[in-house]
Formats: structure tokens, C-alpha cells, sequence
């Protein structure tokens, strides 16, 4: 076993323990008691437990002491390497990333790490390891997240100008309503529910491949849904077919269940069965329609992707009539928790200035 190290002598027991009386640095201060008993003449490893260390870290620590005194037993971490890409590198390489690869420049239609990789090598001249571009992705804040779909003949202008616009729309469509009608804001949609069952992801262990049974059967029905996202309540009916007869059944069901003396505004889709002269809508709805192919203004479009992500995907139905019964449960479900059909189904658009 090695020698102990002398201490310096220029630093009294007394000395050292106001020092660690005065200092607002833990560490030192429990360094300096510990040298404090060394200078006492206490056995090396009992003055090294009173700082919490070992024999061998206060040995370390006698020899900051004696080079460099009382400030050398504050901790003096080091910063680290210097980043390798500038913060000037770093935020046109996020550029790069939010944009997007071009298929014919680059070869991809999505970025991968190991082609980001190839950017930053080419681009700045540094060879980064795939795994850690990856980190540089999430510290950046990017997420490894599926793309939500968009209509390639959608024109975003129309869009915009539909949810600015709204409120005057709103208002021109219910001009003839006495002011003080309450007015709810409803949004409907239909989803095909059958046998040819979705698959979602689930929890596994990493490095195992988890199965799940998938019908090749075609027997399938139509769950008519719509949702009033300020009153948190919604209306659905399980139908065989989705046609106009099917469409009259649903309005009805709506009407019973808007609040009584309120009037509904029901935005829905193109659909030729929600566009037809021969529907009977009830009084106290007025349909006002999205415009063409922007799904994404409809949150009941998000209200089936959750209901098939919790209640209705990897399963097998056997018959029309198990079909039926998922598509009831899990609308029962769904009704049962108005706080999910409000934070899914709201839209600020569509609920700015909707009272009369």
C-alpha cells in the first residue's frame, strides 16, 4: 500500500473547518472537514468517510489541496469535446430534415438515418455514427412519427380560406334563426367496419415480431357517426349499407339528440347520399359541407382512427352480426368519456364565434 500523502502545513484543523463553515459549496466543504481530521492526525479512511469518499479519492483530493489550496477541492467539471457541427450546422441541417428528401436528387422519398448521414458528411464534412444521428434528431426535436395523409389534388388555399371564413359562413347559413337559438357545432362522417380487419401497433419485446389474426373474409358494415365536441356527446348508428336511405336514419338520430331549443350546424363530406336532393333533414339541422378532399377538417376522421386503435383492430369477426356488436360497443365506449370526444373533436376554427 502506497504512502500517505503529506498535507500542506500552511492550513491549521481549525482553519480548514471554518473554512467549511463559510463555503456554499457542499462538496468542498465536506472535503475540507475531511482534511480537517487528516490534519487532527485521524486514521486516513475514517477521515475520508467523514466527506463521504474512499481512502483513494481522498488521497486525490490531498493532492488538489496541496497544489492549489481550498479552491482546488471545488469540482472543476469540464465542458467536453466542442460540438462538432456549429449551431449555424445544426439549424440549416433541421432545415434539411423538415423539408424533406427530393426523390430524384436524393434517391428516397423519406429520410433514413443512414441518409442523413451521408447530408451531414457531405454537406459539413463530418461522419457521424447512424445511432448517433438519431440522438441529433431528437435533440433537435424531430420524432420518428407516421405522416397523416393529404389528397394529392387538395388545394391548401381552399382549405385555409373554408376555416377563415367560417363564422360568415356560419352566420349567412343561419340568418333566419332568432338570435338567441343556441347553436352546436356537429361534424359526421361514415367508416366501413369488417371482417378484412386493420392491424395497429402494440407494446413488445424488443427484437420479437408480435402476430395477430387477420380475416380474408369481405362481410363488413357501416358505422354512421357524428360528434358535438363542445357538449362532449355524440350519434351513431351500425347500418348495412351507406346510401341515402341509410343517411335519413342517421340525420333523424342527430336531430334527437341535439339539446332541446338548440339548432345543429352539421358539417359533413361530399358524399353523394349527404349531397341528394331527396334527404328530409330535420328542422333543426342545417348541413353546411367541407370542401372537397380535406379530411383533415373532419375530426370524426380521428374518432375512427381511435376507436379501431383501442377497440375494433386485430380481431377476427365471425358474422354480419359480431360486426354490429363491435361497432355498438365500441361507440358505447366512446360516448361513455365526453372528455375524449371534446379533446379529439375540437376545433378552433369551427367553434370561434358560433353563437348567434
Amino acid at each position: 500500500m502506497p504512502s500517505a500523502v503529506k498535507l500542506r502545513e500552511d492550513y491549521l484543523a481549525k482553519e480548514l473547518r471554518v473554512l467549511a463553515r463559510r463555503s456554499k459549496n457542499v462538496n468542498q466543504s465536506r472535503r475540507l472537514l475531511s482534511l480537517a481530521a487528516v490534519r487532527d492526525g485521524m486514521d486516513r479512511r475514517a477521515a475520508a468517510k467523514i466527506g463521504g469518499m474512499d481512502r483513494q479519492t481522498l488521497r486525490d483530493w490531498v493532492h488538489r489541496f496541496n497544489a492549489t489550496g481550498p479552491e482546488g477541492l471545488i469540482d472543476n467539471w469540464t465542458e467536453g469535446p466542442a460540438p462538432r457541427l456549429s449551431a449555424a450546422q445544426l439549424a440549416e441541417f433541421a432545415t434539411i430534415v423538415e423539408a424533406g428528401p427530393d426523390r430524384e436528387k436524393d434517391g428516397v422519398v423519406r429520410w433514413r438515418r443512414v441518409d442523413l448521414r451521408r447530408i451531414i458528411a457531405e454537406r459539413f464534412g463530418v461522419d457521424f455514427h447512424e445511432r448517433y444521428v438519431g440522438k441529433l434528431l431528437k435533440k433537435l426535436g424531430f420524432s420518428h412519427i407516421s405522416a397523416r395523409p393529404r389528397h394529392p389534388a387538395q388545394d391548401e388555399q381552399i382549405v385555409e380560406a373554408f376555416k377563415k371564413n367560417f363564422p360568415r359562413a356560419l352566420k349567412a347559413h343561419l340568418d333566419k334563426l332568432p338570435e338567441t337559438t343556441p347553436v352546436e357545432v356537429w361534424f359526421q362522417d361514415e367508416a366501413r367496419i369488417g371482417q378484412k380487419n386493420g392491424l395497429v401497433r402494440q407494446w413488445a419485446r424488443r427484437g420479437t415480431r408480435p402476430r395477430q389474426p387477420a380475416d380474408q373474409r369481405y362481410d363488413n358494415a357501416y358505422l354512421f357517426g357524428a360528434i358535438c365536441p363542445a357538449r362532449g356527446v355524440g350519434a351513431a348508428l351500425a347500418l348495412p349499407y351507406a346510401d341515402t336511405g341509410m343517411m335519413q336514419l342517421h340525420l333523424d338520430e342527430i336531430s334527437h339528440n341535439v339539446a332541446k331549443g338548440a339548432h345543429a350546424v352539421l358539417l359533413l363530406d361530399r358524399a353523394g347520399w349527404h349531397t341528394t336532393s331527396q334527404l328530409n333533414v330535420p328542422e333543426n339541422i342545417t348541413p353546411i359541407f367541407l370542401p372537397s378532399r380535406a379530411p383533415e377538417l373532419n375530426p370524426v376522421e380521428n374518432i375512427w382512427q381511435y376507436l379501431r386503435q383501442n377497440w375494433l383492430s386485430n380481431t377476427v369477426f365471425e358474422n354480419y352480426d359480431a360486426i354490429i356488436d363491435a361497432a355498438c360497443a365500441a361507440w358505447r365506449k366512446l360516448i361513455a368519456q365526453p372528455e375524449t370526444i371534446t379533446s379529439i373533436g375540437m376545433r378552433e376554427w369551427a367553434h370561434v364565434g358560433q353563437s348567434l
